[in-house]
């Protein structure tokens, strides 16, 4: 372990980060650009006295636990938490399966956008929040949390027939495209990383359980969604189309959907007459 060194990466990621990029309030009378140690040891659930120690390069020998708690608090790239475990004097773990906690970051955006449905998602699209205006134009979510893909918009979308109920239906072959070309680009960054067992299990029940989905996905399109357009239908509005965005973490393994309406269409009254 070389603990001098530890301790000044530590406070280099630490400077990097301002109170906003991990869901903190910075509040009036900050004084340093980046975070406070208070902050890290809480964002990590470490103790004060403990992360003052490593920082000062005191010997202190994190744990593995520990080590993963920091590169979460830290937002560390890969490379970055590698770096950490090495100076750590630890292997770096396998990647896994992406995290179902909520991206802080993603969620401070998502708190912020109240004129516009948004949506956090994993990769394999489970959502994990969204603001009111999304609950009123896409539907309340399942309870989220709950371990497994059932909940995922593509599992759904090929499995229940009310998944689609919101959406013309001479749009459903596009949208299903769309789906199963993300899906495979999902699953093959996942397996890049080791951590391919969800996705692959989604990808076995629905080629047994969706004639359509095998027939979509034998056809090898590939392509990360990043902007698309949407036509939905909704009782109290009607139809509106609307501009769909997406906007990835780092490591791609959650996106903020976010749906803008169109210049020159009605759809910003609308969105306005059902957010009342």
């Amino acid at each position: 372990m070389d603990a001098s060194a530890l301790a000044a990466f530590l406070h280099s990621r630490r400077d990097r980060l301002r109170p906003g990029d991990v869901g903190l309030t910075a509040g009036p009378r900050r004084r340093v650009p980046g975070l406070r140690r208070e902050e890290v040891a809480f964002l990590a659930n470490a103790s004060i006295d403990y992360y003052i120690e490593l920082e000062r390069g005191r010997g202190v020998q994190p744990s593995v636990q520990m080590l993963l708690a920091l590169a979460r608090a830290l937002r560390l790239t890969g490379d970055e938490r590698a770096h950490l475990f090495h100076l750590a004097g630890h292997p770096a773990p396998p990647p896994g399966e992406p995290s179902r906690e909520t991206d802080p970051s993603l969620l401070a955006l998502l708190e912020r956008l109240d004129g516009t449905p948004a949506r956090i998602m994993t990769d394999l699209l489970q959502p994990l929040a969204q603001n009111r205006l999304a609950a009123e134009l896409l539907g309340e979510l399942d309870p989220v949390g709950e371990p497994g893909y059932a909940q995922s918009t593509v599992y759904r979308w090929f499995t229940d027939p009310s998944a689609r109920a919101i959406y013309p239906a001479e749009d459903h072959e596009r949208h299903a495209q769309s789906f199963v070309a993300d899906t495979r680009a999902t699953v093959a960054r996942r397996a890049l990383a080791g951590g391919a067992a969800e996705a692959e299990k989604m990808i076995a029940d629905l080629l047994d359980r969706s004639e359509e989905f095998a027939r979509v996905w034998g056809a090898w399109n590939v392509a990360v969604r990043r902007f698309d357009r949407k036509r939905l239908v909704h009782p109290a509005i009607g139809r509106i189309e609307l501009e769909c965005h997406h906007l990835f973490t780092e490591d791609g393994g959650q996106r903020l959907l976010w749906l803008a309406p169109i210049e020159g269409t009605d759809a910003a009254e609308k969105l306005a007459k059902l957010s009342g």
